[in-house]
C-alpha cells in the first residue's frame, strides 16, 4: 500500500506539472496531502532532531517551517547570492566582456556541441572543489551558463550541462564517498583514486558522448537553430579587465579549500568577498559611489527573484520528498531489495536499479544511498563478493538518479535559474544519465573485481 500510494502521488504530480501547473504549487500540495495521509496511517512526520508541536497534524506545518528555515538560511542563501552575483555581472557588462574575449580563441570551433562537451569536462573538474550537486549546479548556472548560451548552445542543453557534472561523483571528500570506502573496507585514498576513479572516468566519457548526440538530436527535433552571438553586436562599455569578475566565484572556491595554505571558506563567504572585490573595482573605474551602489541594486533584485523562483521550489520539492519517505515508500523499496537473491552480478544490478529508482522518486541521492548502503556489508558477506563491487554502482546510481528526478535539488535549482520546466531538464539529461548508468555497470565489471 505504501508503494502504491507513493507511485500514484508521483504520477499525479508529474501529470499536473507537465500540464503546465506551477511546479511549486503542485509539489507543495502533493507533499502536504501525503504527509496528512502519513499521519492518518500513524507514521511519524518530523525527522530526527526536529521538536514536535505535540500534535501530529500540526507537525506537518512544523516540517514546512523547518524546511523554510533550512532552505532560506543554507542552500537557499547560497542560491540567492549566486543568482544575485550573476545578475550583477550582467548589469555592469562583465558577462558581455567574457563572451567577447572567449569568442576569439573559440571562433574556429564551429560546432556548439563540441564546445558543450568541453564545457562539460570543465564542469566535471569543478566537482572536485564543490561536492554539492545543487551548489555546483547553481555555481555553473551563475558563471558558465551565460557563456555557453552566447556561444550558440541552446538554453536547454546548457542547463543540462550545468546539472550533469555531479551525476558522477569524483570528490574524495564527499560524504557518500567516505561512507563507501568504509563499507568497502578500503582506505579512502585507495577507494577514491584506485577503485572508483576508473569507473567514474569511463562513465563521464560515456555521458559526454551521449550529451553530444542527444542534445543535437533534441535541438533539431524542436527546431532550435544554434546561433552564436555576434560579438560585434555587443555594445558594452565595460573594460576588458572585467573579464575576471564573473570568474571570481570559481577562483575563490578553488583557492579557499585548504589546499593552498589558505583557510577553508563556505561558498557564501566566498561570494561576499567576490561582491566586495567587484564593487570596489567598479567604483575605482568611475569614482562614482552613487552609481556603484545603484549597480548593486541589480544584485539584490536578482536575489529576490531567486527566492521566488528557485528557493520556494526547493522547499516544495523537499516537502514532497519527505512525504514519500514518511509514508513508507523508501522502506518498502529497501525490503524489496532484501528479498532478491542470486549471483553477485544480479544483486549488484538489483541494488543499483532500486537505488536509482528511489533517487528519481525522492530527488535525494544521499537519502537513497545511505538507506541502502546499510545492506551492503551483510549482503556481501552472505554472497562472498567484494563489498566495493556492490557499493560503487549504488554510489553512482544515487547521483545519476538526481539528473532524472524533477524534484531533485540540482534539477529544481537549474531549471528555476534557466526559467524552464524541470521536466525539460530531465528530458535533456535522460539519455546521458541512462548511458552513464550503463557505463557504471560495465565499468564496474571491468575495473572492480567481484
Amino acid at each position: 500500500m505504501d508503494l502504491i500510494i507513493g507511485l500514484v502521488a508521483i504520477i499525479l504530480v508529474a501529470y499536473y506539472i507537465v500540464k503546465g501547473y506551477s511546479a511549486t504549487g503542485v509539489l507543495m500540495f502533493g507533499g502536504l496531502v501525503l504527509l496528512f495521509i502519513s499521519v492518518l496511517m500513524g507514521h511519524s512526520i518530523l525527522p530526527e532532531g526536529v521538536k514536535s508541536t505535540g500534535s501530529n497534524y500540526l507537525d506537518i506545518l512544523e516540517y514546512v517551517k523547518h524546511l523554510l528555515s533550512g532552505r532560506s538560511g543554507g542552500l537557499g542563501l547560497m542560491i540567492m547570492i549566486l543568482c544575485g552575483f550573476s545578475a550583477y555581472m550582467t548589469h555592469i557588462g562583465a558577462n558581455d566582456v567574457v563572451v567577447k574575449l572567449v569568442s576569439k580563441p573559440l571562433k574556429n570551433i564551429h560546432s556548439p556541441y563540441v564546445l558543450m562537451v568541453i564545457a562539460y569536462f570543465l564542469a566535471c573538474l569543478m566537482s572536485y572543489a564543490v561536492s554539492s550537486a545543487t551548489g555546483l549546479g547553481v555555481l555553473l548556472m551563475a558563471t558558465l551558463f551565460p557563456i555557453m548560451v552566447n556561444m550558440g548552445i541552446s538554453r536547454g542543453a546548457a542547463a543540462a550541462i550545468c546539472a550533469s557534472p555531479i551525476s558522477i561523483i569524483l570528490s574524495p571528500t564527499s560524504g557518500d564517498v567516505v561512507l563507501s570506502a568504509e563499507i568497502s573496507k578500503v582506505s579512502l585514498a585507495d577507494f577514491a583514486f584506485s577503485v572508483s576513479l576508473p569507473v567514474s572516468i569511463f562513465a563521464i566519457c560515456g555521458i559526454a558522448v551521449a550529451h553530444f548526440f542527444w542534445q543535437r538530436y533534441l535541438d533539431r527535433k524542436e527546431g532550435i537553430v544554434s546561433e552564436r552571438l555576434d560579438v560585434n553586436e555587443l555594445t558594452t562599455t565595460a573594460p576588458n579587465f572585467y573579464v575576471i569578475l564573473p570568474l571570481l566565484p570559481i577562483i575563490g572556491v578553488l583557492l579557499f579549500d585548504e589546499k593552498w595554505g589558505l583557510p577553508s571558506l563556505n561558498i557564501v563567504t566566498v561570494m561576499v568577498l567576490c561582491f566586495i572585490i567587484a564593487a570596489t573595482v567598479d567604483f575605482f573605474r568611475t569614482f562614482n559611489a552613487k552609481q556603484t551602489f545603484d549597480n548593486l541594486m541589480a544584485a539584490y533584485r536578482g536575489m529576490a527573484d531567486a527566492f521566488a523562483g528557485v528557493v520556494m521550489l526547493l522547499v516544495a520539492a523537499g516537502v514532497f520528498a519527505q512525504s514519500l519517505t514518511t509514508i513508507g515508500f523508501i522502506g518498502t523499496l529497501i525490503e524489496s531489495a532484501q528479498s532478491f537473491g542470486g549471483s553477485g552480478l544480479f544483486m549488484m544490478l538489483v541494488l543499483a536499479v532500486i537505488t536509482i529508482l528511489a533517487t528519481v522518486a525522492t530527488g535525494s541521492g544521499n537519502a537513497a544511498f545511505y538507506a541502502f548502503a546499510e545492506l551492503i556489508p551483510k549482503l556481501a558477506g552472505q554472497m562472498g563478493v567484494n563489498p566495493a563491487y556492490l557499493t560503487i554502482p549504488m554510489l553512482q546510481a544515487s547521483n545519476l538518479g538526481r539528473g532524472l528526478s524533477p524534484v531533485s535539488g540540482v534539477v529544481v535549482a537549474v531549471s528555476g535559474m534557466a526559467n524552464i520546466s524541470p521536466f525539460v531538464i530531465v528530458k535533456r539529461m535522460s539519455v546521458p544519465m541512462l548511458v552513464g548508468f550503463v557505463c557504471v555497470i560495465v565499468g564496474t565489471q571491468i575495473f572492480v573485481s567481484a
